[in-house]
C-alpha cells in the first residue's frame, strides 16, 4: 500500500516504471566514441530516475557499416566497448538496452545487450533480418530464431535467446521484453509471445532510415502493437551521424501505453532523452480483466525460455513524465471531440428508434426542466423523430415546477419545447406536493419550513407518477434523463425520474460529456434559434431545483456531491481500470494542481477553469466512494434499459459493471486515508 507523507508524491510509489529513449549522436564504426555518448546519456538518464534506458539498434557501432561489419577489428571494439558500459553501470539503477554486431558459433549476430549494475543479463538476437528494397542483413548477419544458448562473456555466463524477459524483482509487474527493429514490422512479432509470456514492457531497438511518411507508420504500428498486447512499448530509431551515402535518419523516439501516445521526442536531432513513466500496474490491471489476453497465453505455443531477475530500488523523485487529462470522458482535440460527440449522440438516437420501432409507440413523454440532461434527452428524442419521419409533436414534454424551481430554467424549458417544435405543456406540482406533504404529515404540510429530503421526494416522485400516468394515457413510454455521473454517486431518488424510465438514453452518459454533447448538437443538429436555448441551459448552474431559494441561495448539486470534474475523473479510474484510490488521487493532483498546465476540452467556459489542492481530492473521493460502494448500487440494480456509449464506461448490472447492492466502502475509504497525506 502507498504510504503517506512524500511517498505519496513519487511515480515509483504507484507503479509507474520510467523508460527512456536515448538517440545518441552516432559515430560510424567507432565503438569508443559511440561507448562516450552512451555513457553520457545514460547518466544523465540515471540522474533523473530512469529504470529503463533503450539505445537503437547496433548502437555501439552504427546500423550503415555494410561490409565493416565483418571485420574482427570492429567485433572486438563494439565488445570492449560493451565491457566498457558494463562497468560505468555498476554505480546506476537503471536497466540499459544497447545494439552491437555479436559472433556466435561461426555466425554474426545483431543483438540487443541488457546491462545492469555492471552485469550483462542477456544478450537479445534479432529474428527478422531484412532483405528487401534498401536493407541486405542477410548478407552479415544471421536470424536468432530458435537460437537459446549460453556463452562466455568476459568472464560472466550470458543467456542468448530472443524469448527471454528480464523482470525487476520488487516489482514482478515490471517485466522487460526485447525486439529489434524488423521485427515489429513481421506478419508474426517477437513481441507477441513475450507479451504473453509476461511482458509488460517491450523495447524495440530500431535503426529505421526515414522516408516521408514513414514516421506516421511507426506510431500506427507502435500504437495498435500496444493495445493489441496490453503492453508498453518503447521504439527509439538511429538518428544523426549515420551515414547519409542513401539514407537519411531521424532518430524518432515513441513511448505507447495500451494504445496511448505518452511521450514522443524530437525528430532529427541527437544526445536526447525521451523520458516517460509508463503505468505497469494499470497494464497488468487490463490483462486481467479481460479473459482473451489469459486464453491467448494458453494457446501460446512460444514461452519465454528464461526469465533474468534484477533488483532495482524505486528512484523516489517526485517529477512526472506525463501528462494527464483532466477529462478522461472528453478529448482534448476539436476533431476527436467532434467525432466522439458524433457517436455518443447517434448511438443515443438510434437505441430510441429502435425502442420505439420494437414498442410500437404513438409517442414519448419526457419531463423537460431546463437543465441539462432532460435537454439533452430531448434533443434526441428529436432526431430519433426525424429518421423516422414521424412528427416532433408526437414527443410530449412536459415542465413540472415546484417548490425550488426559478424563472430561468422554467423560461429556458418552454422556450426549448417551442424552439424544437414538441409538444409542450405545463403541470404545476407545487398544489399536488403540498397535498401530499399534509396527508403523511410532514411539517411542511402544518406549515413550518422544513426542506428534509422527503420534502425533495415528494416532489420528484410526483412527477414521476405523472409521466408514467401520462404515457400511458398517450399510448407512449417515458424517456430517462438521469446520466451515468448521477448514477456512480447514487444522486438520483429510487424509482423516480432521474432513475425510473422506460428506456434511459442518457445512462451512458456522464455529466463531463454531456454539455460537449449539447454544444455540438447545437452547433451541427438544430437551426440557430434551438441553437441559442441550448446554449443558455448550458450557462445555468447545475441544480436539483428542489428546495426554494432563500436568501438568494439557489441549491447547487456540486456542494453535496463534489465536482463532476473531479468526481467523473474517479468514476473513470476506478471502473475502467480498478485502480486504487490513492493512486487516482495521485493522478488527480497532477492533472488539477495547475490551472496553467495541460489541456482543456474546446469551448470550455473560462469561468469554470479552476484548479484542486489535494485536500479537496481527498475529501471529494471520501464522498465518492462512499456514495458509489455503499449507498448507489441497489439503485444501479434496478436501472431501466438504455444505450451504452464509451468502452468500459456503462453501470449497468447486465453489462459492464456487477456489484452487490449491500457492499461496504469500508476497504476503498481506507486505502484513501492511508495512502494521501493530509496537507
Amino acid at each position: 500500500m502507498t504510504k503517506s507523507g512524500d511517498d505519496f508524491y513519487s511515480p515509483a510509489s504507484h507503479g509507474f516504471v520510467r523508460i527512456a529513449c536515448a538517440t545518441p549522436n552516432v559515430h560510424i564504426a567507432n565503438p569508443q566514441m559511440n561507448l562516450s555518448a552512451h555513457v553520457d546519456l545514460a547518466a544523465k538518464a540515471n540522474g533523473a530516475g530512469v529504470d529503463v534506458l533503450v539505445f537503437p539498434e547496433l548502437s555501439l557501432t552504427g546500423y550503415t557499416l555494410d561490409d565493416l561489419f565483418l571485420q574482427k577489428t570492429l567485433q572486438d571494439a563494439a565488445s570492449e566497448a560493451l565491457l566498457g558500459l558494463m562497468r560505468a553501470s555498476e554505480d546506476w539503477r537503471c536497466l540499459i538496452v544497447c545494439g552491437l554486431p555479436l559472433e556466435l558459433g561461426g555466425s554474426l549476430y545483431n543483438c540487443a545487450a541488457v546491462v545492469h549494475r555492471g552485469k550483462l543479463m542477456g544478450l537479445v538476437p534479432k529474428t527478422f533480418l531484412p532483405n528487401y528494397r534498401e536493407f541486405y542483413e542477410k548478407r552479415w548477419f544471421a536470424s536468432g530464431h530458435g537460437l537459446d544458448t549460453l556463452i562466455d562473456f568476459k568472464g560472466q555466463t550470458v543467456r542468448v535467446s530472443t524469448h527471454q524477459l528480464f523482470q525487476a524483482g520488487a516489482l514482478n509487474a515490471f517485466t522487460l521484453g526485447v525486439e529489434i527493429c524488423e521485427d515489429m514490422w513481421a506478419a508474426a512479432t517477437p513481441a507477441t509471445p513475450l507479451a504473453l509470456s509476461g511482458a509488460t514492457i517491450i523495447v524495440n531497438l530500431s535503426a529505421s532510415p526515414v522516408t516521408v511518411g514513414k514516421s506516421r507508420v511507426r506510431k500506427r504500428i507502435c500504437e495498435a502493437t500496444s493495445e493489441r498486447l496490453m503492453c508498453a512499448y518503447a521504439f527509439t530509431a538511429s538518428g544523426p551521424g549515420e551515414s547519409t551515402t542513401d539514407l537519411a535518419w531521424d532518430g524518432q523516439s515513441l513511448i505507447y501505453e495500451l494504445g496511448q501516445l505518452i511521450s514522443e521526442g524530437e525528430r532529427f536531432s541527437s544526445q536526447t532523452l525521451t523520458i516517460a513513466d509508463i503505468d505497469v500496474d494499470r497494464i497488468r490491471q487490463e490483462r486481467l480483466r479481460t479473459a482473451t489476453f489469459a486464453d491467448a497465453r494458453r494457446f501460446n505455443p512460444h514461452q519465454a525460455l528464461g526469465v533474468q531477475v534484477f533488483e532495482e530500488a524505486p528512484h523516489g523523485l517526485s517529477d512526472f513524465y506525463r501528462s494527464v487529462e483532466r477529462f478522461p470522458y472528453v478529448p482534448n482535440e476539436r476533431e476527436r471531440l467532434d467525432e466522439d460527440c458524433f457517436e455518443a449522440f447517434n448511438i443515443q438516437v438510434h437505441g430510441l428508434m429502435r425502442r420505439i420501432e420494437s414498442t410500437k409507440s404513438q409517442s414519448v413523454v419526457i419531463g423537460v426542466s431546463g437543465g441539462l440532461d432532460s435537454t439533452h434527452a430531448l434533443i434526441v428524442a428529436c432526431k430519433a423523430f426525424d429518421r423516422l419521419g414521424r412528427p416532433r409533436s408526437e414527443i410530449r414534454g412536459y415542465t413540472m415546477p415546484g417548490f425550488g424551481t426559478t424563472s430561468g430554467s422554467k423560461s429556458d424549458a418552454h422556450k426549448l419545447m417551442r424552439a424544437l417544435g414538441v409538444t409542450a405543456e405545463e403541470i404545476d406540482i407545487r398544489p399536488a406536493s403540498k397535498r401530499m406533504l399534509m396527508d403523511i404529515g410532514h411539517p411542511y404540510g402544518q406549515g413550518e419550513r422544513v426542506y428534509d429530503v422527503v420534502f425533495e421526494n415528494v416532489q420528484a416522485g410526483l412527477r414521476t407518477d405523472f409521466l408514467f400516468r401520462l404515457a400511458g394515457q398517450h399510448k407512449g413510454f417515458v424517456v430517462g434523463t438521469g446520466d451515468l455521473s448521477e448514477l456512480a454517486l447514487g444522486w438520483c431518488t429510487y424509482g423516480v425520474g432521474d432513475h425510473m424510465s422506460h428506456y434511459n438514453v442518457n445512462c451512458g452518459a456522464p455529466k463531463t460529456l454531456i454539455q460537449h454533447l449539447i454544444r455540438w448538437a447545437a452547433r451541427t443538429e438544430f437551426d440557430a434559434k434551438a441553437g441559442r436555448v441550448l446554449r443558455s441551459v448550458l450557462e445555468r448552474e447545475i441544480s436539483p431545483e428542489l428546495v426554494p431559494v432563500e436568501n438568494g441561495q439557489a441549491q447547487r448539486t456540486e456542494d453535496k456531491v463534489g465536482p463532476y470534474a473531479l468526481q467523473d475523473f474517479t468514476l473513470y479510474y476506478l471502473t475502467r481500470f480498478g485502480l486504487k484510490p490513492s493512486k487516482i488521487a495521485f493522478l488527480q493532483y497532477h492533472a488539477w494542481k495547475d490551472v496553467a498546465s495541460g489541456h482543456w476540452p474546446p469551448d470550455y467556459p473560462e469561468a469554470e477553469r479552476r484548479f484542486y489542492d489535494l485536500a479537496e481530492i481527498r475529501k471529494w473521493m471520501e464522498v465518492f466512494l462512499f456514495r458509489f460502494f455503499t449507498i448507489s448500487q441497489f439503485k444501479r440494480s434496478a436501472v431501466p434499459n438504455g444505450p451504452k456509449l464509451i468502452s468500459g464506461g456503462a453501470l449497468s448490472p447486465r453489462g459492464d459493471w456487477r456489484a452487490p447492492s449491500d457492499g461496504e466502502a469500508s476497504l476503498w475509504l481506507e486505502e484513501l486515508r492511508a495512502g494521501v497525506p493530509v496537507q
